[in-house]
């Protein structure tokens, strides 16, 4: 990890937002239903990449507790129930690179897509300081009922994209989008701009962060500020599970606050990952 700084003044307090109004999913090739715990858009992309975007929505089903976790609408709007920034920013890497995209359509709060079945932070009962009113008591049987509405839905649909890719005869290099917020409460600024998260494959991880780290305005972090190192989670289970080339990215989610920031960090993104992407063929499965 290199020593790095950051400026973080003008860092906002983002109020809640309609995730349905935030952009015309017509415009993408969305398949979704209201109901859908997920979203796949430009199914038939001709790109070799897969793009995950597994905190896109602050959505709480109304099977859900009424449709409500007890939280104000500040804290919905907050990092603790979903990846600010993410969807937007998979949304136009998908149009840029024409890449297939499936994105979740429930709250991290709801239950975590990006974790394993038997990961104990599957539900949070406490995220960042803040208590989840409507998980603090859930029973094992509400769990799994979550479990099979949502999280197991959500990866069937990263199955199956996988499955139709390689079945044309294109296998796809996993990406997931995520972001992270600026500055836990009560812990130190967080200075990288961009995260990559990895653990036993570096195909794409590896050659991602000496491009990144050729930008003077970047701060890059090695597993940061995360560890890519997590068991079960999405690219364990679709990337090293299946012996695909995967990468997980987190944005500063400052950083792309707008639909113009998101369009940018997309813009900027994209050449790289078509490169990084492109030389797969000859690095053999790690």
């Amino acid at each position: 990890m290199g020593a790095c700084t950051g400026n973080f003044a003008g860092v906002l307090a983002l109020a809640a937002t309609d995730p349905y109004g935030a952009r015309d999913m017509t415009k993408h090739n969305c398949q979704m239903t209201e109901s859908s715990p997920f979203e796949i858009v430009n199914s038939a992309g001709s790109s070799g990449i897969l793009l995950l975007c597994d905190h896109a929505t602050n959505i709480v089903p109304e099977a859900v507790n009424g449709g409500d976790l007890g939280l104000p609408p500040a804290d919905m709007g907050r990092h603790i129930a979903y990846d600010l920034g993410a969807r937007g920013v998979t949304l136009e890497l998908a149009r840029l690179l024409d890449a297939p995209a499936v994105l979740s359509r429930f709250s991290r709060l709801v239950i975590d897509p990006n974790r394993g079945e038997d990961d104990p932070t599957l539900v949070m009962r406490l995220y960042d300081g803040t208590i989840i009113p409507a998980n603090r008591h859930i029973t094992e049987a509400e769990k799994a009922r979550r479990l099979a509405a949502y999280h197991r839905p959500y990866h069937h649909a990263v199955t199956a994209e996988i499955d139709r890719m390689l079945a044309e005869g294109r296998t796809p290099a996993l990406v997931a989008i995520h972001s992270f917020t600026p500055r836990l409460v009560g812990r130190v600024p967080r200075p990288w701009h961009v995260g990559i998260l990895w653990h036993h494959d570096g195909r794409i991880a590896l050659p991602l962060m000496e491009r990144l780290r050729q930008e003077p305005d970047l701060c890059i972090g090695d597993n940061e500020p995360y560890t890519g190192q997590l068991e079960g989670d999405s690219m364990s289970r679709h990337g090293t599970g299946r012996g695909l080339a995967h990468v997980l990215i987190e944005l500063r989610h400052d950083l792309i606050e707008t639909e113009a920031d998101q369009r940018l960090w997309a813009a900027r993104l994209a050449p790289m990952l078509s490169e990084v992407v492109g030389t797969l063929e000859d690095k053999p499965a790690q």
